[in-house]
């Protein structure tokens, strides 16, 4: 153990996803992806997806919601659509891998574009899309920076999404195999650590109506092809390089009780289980009774082929990546409960909490309480690949962005991490944070929504140099990891 707390080989470094970095939607073969008919939104305006139906009308409907019988997804062009430029790591990779390597990363977390690789989902391939990545981790290497990637970050084909009913569809389970295939065998001697699906609790793409339409049926039927998915994909890796680690992510916001009320106690750890359930399945290999007991009560009857069980036991884990950007409280009575922002959902306000521009709850003992729970519960190893403030930035006059509310937000959480390391005994494998450049925020579309260390030229309507900017948090997250050189 170094002296200042993180285990040797620890991986310090940042964390992104194509869709709002990578850019460049339509080129070098690549097709429309869901996420690219989603349009910008702001704090009080949400996100929408454009879409046409059979008799050529055009609409937009909620982005969480399931577009109407008979709709595909459709690229307007009188929309703007932040996905498609973003801020455009694909033709700045080189640049932006400099600059990470300046920082002293020892890792860097990205997606694959499916449709880069399989433009429709289908079993296609697309070569120029299979060098792009090989030239981006051959960069990374270059720099000695460990490439850790998300196989799947929230968007799927658009095709696929339109004609096989996305993760609702036990046909895409075939498809998403073939993609999965191909990228574990192309690059099995340049990548090894891999995560199946980026928040696999807060799918993503327009055929989950679960949460919008109470359609529990066709949420969680939809979760359980992609816990086949998952779990098909860890045996196939370990197949392919027995020295892959394969983890899981998830988006963690651990609920406290509002009240020491044993009804609040309780309505705690239900709202717990929300998370706890998509790690469950990931680790265990079979479904919590809990969960059964909740489907019982709510009619819902997972379809299952033969030989589906014996896969979710034979593919689990290896380790457990999430995301940690606040907490929130639960309440027996829920108008208990005064509302605010967060990660991807509304949740509940904490009055003994700071919160962000955008309304989240600022709680860094909460990354400790996270890591602590989560080791305590399944006892594998833990990796931080998301945590991180959004805020707005702003260019002085001498060119600079004193960022010290970040450095402040970070200082902090880092150290709850390293207490759960050297106080509590936590295993954890690395740190990402989110957002390490400026990207596109997944749930505003916004620009000004900021949380790199590196700022990117781009507003919120697409204008802009792409320029990239040292912020003072670069200099400050530098030092952090010189710190523990040799860790």
């Amino acid at each position: 153990m170094h002296k200042k707390g993180f285990p040797k080989g620890f991986l310090w470094g940042g964390a992104t996803a194509a869709n709002q970095y990578e850019g460049a939607y339509l080129s070098g073969g690549r097709e429309a992806a869901t996420s690219d008919a989603v349009t910008a939104g702001s704090f009080d305006h949400p996100r929408m997806i454009t879409y046409k139906t059979d008799d050529n009308a055009v609409g937009q409907t909620e982005r969480m919601g399931k577009l109407p019988d008979g709709a595909a997804g459709l690229i307007d062009p009188e929309s703007y659509y932040p996905s498609h430029a973003a801020t455009d790591f694909y033709h700045h990779y080189q640049e932006d891998i400099r600059l990470f390597a300046e920082m002293g990363f020892k890792s860097f977390r990205l997606s694959v574009s499916w449709s880069r690789i399989c433009p429709k989902g289908t079993k296609e391939i697309n070569e120029e899309g299979l060098e792009f990545y090989n030239s981006v981790f051959d960069e990374l290497l270059k720099y000695g920076i460990e490439p850790v990637v998300t196989i799947n970050h929230f968007d799927m084909p658009m095709y696929l999404a339109d004609e096989y009913d996305g993760w609702s569809s036990r046909d895409t389970i075939d498809n998403f195999m073939f993609f999965a295939e191909t990228i574990l065998r192309r690059y099995k001697d340049k990548v090894k650590y891999w995560m199946t699906f980026n928040e696999i609790n807060f799918m993503k793409s327009w055929v989950y109506t679960g949460v919008r339409n109470n359609d529990l049926q066709h949420q969680y039927q939809a979760s359980h092809h992609m816990f086949l998915e998952s779990a098909l994909t860890v045996s196939l890796a370990h197949q392919i390089n027995p020295e892959f680690k394969v983890g899981m992510m998830v988006s963690y916001v651990p609920s406290y009780p509002n009240t020491c009320r044993p009804e609040d106690v309780m309505a705690a750890i239900i709202d717990n289980r929300e998370k706890e359930f998509f790690i469950d399945v990931q680790v265990n290999g079979a479904y919590p009774s809990y969960k059964l007991k909740e489907f019982e009560r709510e009619g819902v009857n997972i379809l299952k082929e033969d030989g589906d069980d014996e896969i979710l036991k034979n593919g689990t884990v290896d380790y457990i990546g999430f995301s940690y950007y606040m907490s929130t409280v639960s309440a027996a009575n829920k108008d208990d409960l005064e509302k605010t922002g967060g990660n991807q959902r509304t949740f509940a306000k904490n009055p003994y909490l700071n919160a962000s521009e955008w309304g989240w709850m600022l709680d860094p003992m909460g990354l400790r309480i996270s890591l602590c729970q989560l080791y305590e519960r399944y006892h594998l190893p833990l990796f931080i690949v998301e945590n991180g403030l959004g805020a707005v930035d702003s260019i002085e006059e001498d060119g600079q962005i004193h960022d010290d509310y970040r450095i402040d937000y970070f200082r902090e959480h880092i150290q709850a991490a390293r207490d759960a390391v050297v106080l509590d005994g936590v295993d954890l494998m690395g740190y990402l944070p989110w957002g390490c450049i400026d990207l596109v925020s997944a749930g505003t579309g916004e620009m000004k929504k900021r949380y790199g260390f590196i700022y990117v030229d781009m507003n919120d309507n697409g204008k802009g140099s792409l320029k990239r900017i040292r912020k003072d948090s670069f200099y400050w997250y530098k030092k952090v990891i010189e710190s523990t050189e040799g860790a």
